[in-house]
């Protein structure tokens, strides 16, 4: 007997109802040798609405035909049991409730243990096959016409069916998918992880909807392609797992124009970003290494930026005066950064390498200036105007980027497998190259390499130009201005020790035009002055130059401070470009007097004992207002006292008051006496910032115990 809820027959998992025979609704009917009904299946008491008391023994022909005529159906229904064959056709049969149902039959002659013969008739309704015979031409011809790839796989993920669109999209034809798993088909793609995710499908019931993965198929393999893939399980309908159910969508080249589009953007990033990136100074050295930056990794694995020298030195040479658009063909650059042999000499400004390696002693070192010959691409690049682009460095390429045989074997070992150089052109000039290459990154650069690189580096040209013009006029207006300054060994002064410094703006800014003097008067007397003319560069070291002249005049000339200050005041409104302040101080070692008169600047500070203060003065207007009057008082020294003459630039911050400032200035020079040099350099050391905008200019005078031999 079979337990509960188990089957009677052979061990093993029995199948649920709910299979396509359920939904056929198969009814199965035996006829003995005289026609009659000898099995009565259930299915066919709900085809015809007789139960098995009813039709068990009756004749058939009169139960399902009824007094119609049978027809050559009927016969062949009944045939069987004559020759044995196996008939199939389709007859109209007598429902129990008097409705016709068309049937469509499969019979076939069976032999009983008796020895006698009869009739297996197997039927169904030819409605319902019609229905599904639809449904399965529909399917059959929607999986092998459909665009995407559709494969069923068993429940060991074999595949037991693929259509057309899955053969083109794997390379594979069907005849080697059948019975093969996906990691014996699909070797191209990351194969463990598809089938684990399969599996789960298998376990769960959960499908994986639009996975998305890239790879190169044997069919195509220097293309890379992409997918999505679903992945559903099949259940028959007494929920028993069939199988998995693919269906994959080739979507390379939505693919790749997404790439395409990625890629445009983030060539517009960057050279979005190289506009904020490149040029934040005016130095050549920093902008050189901001170009270099800003292009690895993203568009090289290694980047160097080389000047010709002469473009630093300042030598000028229309050999590379010329544009890649002004018809100008290839010459050897012999006169512009070359030798006289033709080899081009460039200085090594900046290099910069996405990864540790050989590459990096193959580079040029910087700051160096290095010769290269003009078969060299580098010298071809900055001859011709033009770039130099090899998407493929063949082995007898790197002789011809290298410097040497010994930084080509470098660059062999680095794996250089593609190659840049771009000139760099402002206003009509080639100033360099910058140097590109690819080691690691396997992509051979292209053309939107090729523009990218170009805007990249007409971008920093421009900044390096403006740097390097910038650079020149700062060195002339600071070589100027050293001109105009005194002497160090011509500042001195009877009766006074003195010291000063001055010091230009830092690198970010220009030369401004601050000044201090020191001038010898009769009577052993002397004038001290110090002065800031607003603005910077070269106009304002050459007002700066002028004022002093007046100034050093007119006080030899014998006019007091505050008569000194009202003519420079008409000829800073005569030269009507800018204004200054000014400080006047006339020593008499005599009297240990000091008359001084203000326009505008900052007081003086007098130190008395280790006590310092400042000098109260009318401060006065900047020389240029004109019409306001200056006023000269008279204060009193004492030997050992100092006096301490500034510019702005020596307290004024913008990020702190300038009353604040100059109390810490007045807090340093309290306490112990040091020597005059010392307090110079204890005052720029603690009140001058790195990234000052301004230059200052320091003057201090110490009164000496006895006036100074030699008078007149």
């Amino acid at each position: 007997m079979a337990a509960d809820g188990e089957r009677p027959g052979p061990q093993g998992p029995a199948t649920a109802p709910g299979g396509l025979l359920d939904v056929l609704g198969v009814a199965a009917v035996v006829l003995d040798g005289r026609g009659r009904i000898a099995l009565w299946s259930p299915p066919a008491e709900a085809l015809f609405g007789h139960s098995s008391a009813d039709a068990l023994g009756r004749d058939a022909l009169d139960l399902l035909v009824g007094g119609t005529r049978p027809g050559r159906a009927w016969e062949d229904f009944t045939r069987a049991t004559a020759d044995g064959g196996v008939r199939a056709g389709a007859f109209p049969a007598r429902h129990k409730d008097g409705r016709t149902v068309e049937v469509e039959f499969r019979t076939m002659r069976l032999q009983a243990g008796s020895g006698q013969w009869c009739v297996l008739g197997i039927t169904s309704e030819r409605r319902t096959l019609a229905r599904l015979e639809r449904d399965l031409a529909l399917s059959a011809r929607m999986v092998g016409q459909a665009p995407i790839g559709l494969a069923v796989l068993d429940t060991e993920l074999r595949y037991v069916l693929v259509n057309e669109a899955l053969e083109r999209i794997n390379g594979v034809s069907a005849a080697d998918h059948l019975g093969r798993t996906p990691g014996q088909v699909l070797g191209h793609l990351d194969v463990a992880a598809i089938e684990e995710r399969m599996r789960q499908v298998l376990a769960t019931g959960e499908p994986v909807l639009e996975e998305f993965a890239t790879g190169r198929p044997l069919s195509d393999f220097g293309r890379e392609h992409a997918w999505t893939s679903s992945y559903y399980r099949l259940d028959d309908r007494a929920g028993d797992v069939l199988g998995l159910a693919v269906a994959v969508t080739d979507v390379t080249a939505e693919h790749e124009q997404a790439q395409e589009a990625s890629r445009a953007r983030r060539r517009l990033s960057l050279v979005a970003d190289a506009s904020m990136r490149v040029g934040t100074t005016l130095d050549v050295a920093a902008t050189a290494r901001e170009l270099a930056d800003v292009t690895v990794p993203e568009v090289a694995d290694t980047a160097a930026v080389d000047l010709l020298d002469t473009v630093l030195t300042g030598r000028h040479d229309t050999a590379h005066d010329r544009t890649p658009h002004d018809g100008g063909g290839r010459h050897d650059g012999t006169r512009h950064g070359s030798t006289h042999d033709g080899e081009a000499r460039f200085r090594a400004m900046a290099f910069k390498a996405a990864h540790p390696g050989p590459e990096r002693a193959a580079a040029d070192p910087v700051g160096e200036v290095v010769r290269y010959r003009p078969d060299r691409l580098i010298a071809q690049c900055v001859a011709s105007a033009h770039p130099v682009f090899l998407p493929v460095v063949r082995p007898a390429d790197l002789g011809r980027i290298a410097r040497d045989e010994e930084a080509a074997g470098l660059l062999e070992a680095a794996g250089v497998h593609s190659y840049l150089a771009m000139p760099l052109i402002a206003r009509g000039r080639v100033l360099g190259a910058l140097d590109l290459k690819r080691t690691r990154n396997p992509a051979p650069f292209d053309q939107d390499d090729l523009l990218l690189a170009t805007e990249l580096a007409a971008r920093a040209a421009v900044a390096i130009d403006n740097a390097r013009w910038y650079q020149r006029q700062r060195h002339t207006a600071l070589t100027l201005q050293r001109h105009l300054l005194p002497p160090h060994d011509a500042v001195s002064a009877p009766g006074l020790a003195i010291a000063h410094r001055y010091q230009p703006a830092g690198e970010a800014e220009e030369t401004g035009g601050d000044w201090f003097d020191v001038v010898p008067l009769d009577g052993d007397r002397t004038a001290l002055v110090v002065g800031d003319v607003m603005g910077s560069g070269i106009n304002a070291a050459a007002t700066m130059g002028q004022l002093r002249t007046a100034a050093r005049v007119l006080a030899r000339l014998g006019l007091e401070p505050d008569d000194i200050l009202t003519h420079l005041d008409e000829t800073t409104r005569e030269l009507g470009e800018s204004t200054a302040t000014c400080l006047v101080a006339r020593y008499d070692p005599a009297t240990r007097t000091c008359l001084l008169a203000n326009a505008g600047h900052l007081p003086p500070v007098h130190v008395r004992a280790g006590v310092p203060r400042p000098v109260r003065l009318d401060t006065g207007a900047p020389l240029g207002v004109g019409g306001i009057p200056f006023r000269a008082a008279e204060h009193a020294l004492r030997a050992g006292d100092d006096l301490l003459l500034y510019t702005d630039g020596l307290i004024e911050v913008r990020d702190q008051d300038i009353d604040q400032r100059l109390q810490t200035l007045v807090d340093l020079l309290a306490g112990p006496r040091r020597t005059l040099d010392d307090t110079c350099d204890l005052l720029l050391a603690a009140l001058r910032r790195p990234d000052t905008d301004d230059d200052v200019a320091l003057l201090i005078a110490r009164v000496l115990p006895t006036p100074a031999a030699g008078r007149p």
